[in-house]
């Protein structure tokens, strides 16, 4: 058997915890075990609830493969005998969410590639320079050490080991039996929150709000530059310092956001919402949109909208 030990620290993500716990411990035909390891007999959740453990420090020393779910705070450093332990493990590092901090830490990332939540990924990228982060992945395979994004990324990171290790067949059987899919399209940069600013600063609002108001409209820096009343060179240079972004480049951003919302919300056809959006065609939107999200329009619709599309 496949030894698998969870290492639960501290305000351990129960979510973190459990997933797991759910694709390598919970099916017969699955051939791993399961152990949960901690410090103390017993580690307090983020949830409020105490989870007893099965074994101390010393099953990282068996393990075949460690998973370090995510804990609270994330910026905690782990103390040196958990460090020391995660150091000497000989088995593969895993690492879902935030639990990448107390890998970094350790220094079991350095020189590799790895992923977190969204949200912290900056803070993993300057407190530890030497691991190189993406930010916008659901979770990155680096030989013997992976790492997932967010919380239910971790569900991503595990289907992907069980198919790694067993093929592909047994990893999609049990992501039926967890009701999920086997392999999700995209990455993190589909569940960022990006909403307009709602008082946007700078001399050049009123003229980004008119090019909101407008992007069906094929907008050009002469036509921003002509409703500021500057040349264009000094819209172009004013807009770079006020946003830090080109003008192409933020418009592509706010024509994507519209799509997004109009995915969620509406029932209109790709090729009206590129229409609407001012990308002319659905090639045109799709490629823009894969670009930046790394999903297709149809993908992100299936996943995040509340209304029936047209067939």
């Amino acid at each position: 058997m496949h030894e698998v030990v969870v290492l639960a620290l501290e305000r351990v993500v129960p979510l973190d915890l459990a997933i797991p716990a759910q694709v390598f411990g919970n099916y017969e035909e699955v051939p791993y075990r399961v152990t949960v390891c901690a410090p103390t007999p017993t580690v307090r959740t983020t949830a409020g609830f105490t989870i007893g453990a099965e074994a101390g420090l010393e099953a990282l020393g068996r393990a075949d493969t460690v998973i370090v779910p995510g804990f609270s705070p994330h910026l905690r450093v782990p103390d040196e005998p958990v460090l020391e332990a995660l150091r000497t493990a000989p088995g593969r590092m895993v690492s879902i969410c935030t639990g990448a901090f107390a890998l970094a830490a350790a220094g079991c990332l350095d020189g590799r590639r790895a992923t977190t939540h969204w949200r912290d990924a900056a803070e993993l990228a300057a407190r530890h320079p030497r691991v190189d982060v993406e930010p916008d992945v659901l979770y990155i395979d680096d030989g013997d050490v992976l790492t997932s994004a967010g919380v239910a990324a971790g569900l991503d990171l595990c289907l992907h080991i069980l198919r790694r290790d067993h093929g592909a067949a047994l990893a999609a059987s049990i992501a039926r039996r967890i009701v999920v899919p086997p392999h999700r399209e995209g990455g993190q940069a589909q569940y960022v929150e990006q909403p307009v600013p709602k008082h946007p600063g700078g001399s050049l609002a009123p003229t980004r709000l008119w090019a909101l108001q407008r992007l069906r409209e094929p907008l050009t820096v002469r036509a921003l530059a002509g409703h500021a009343h500057v040349s264009e060179r000094t819209f172009a240079r004013r807009f770079q310092a006020e946003t830090g972004t080109s003008v192409l480049s933020w418009l592509l951003a706010r024509r994507v956001d519209a799509a997004r919302v109009a995915l969620e919300t509406t029932t209109e056809s790709i090729d009206a919402i590129a229409a609407d959006c001012g990308f002319g065609t659905a090639a045109n939107l799709r490629k823009h949109f894969h670009r930046r999200l790394a999903v297709t329009p149809t993908a992100y619709r299936r996943a995040f909208s509340k209304q029936t599309p047209p067939l």
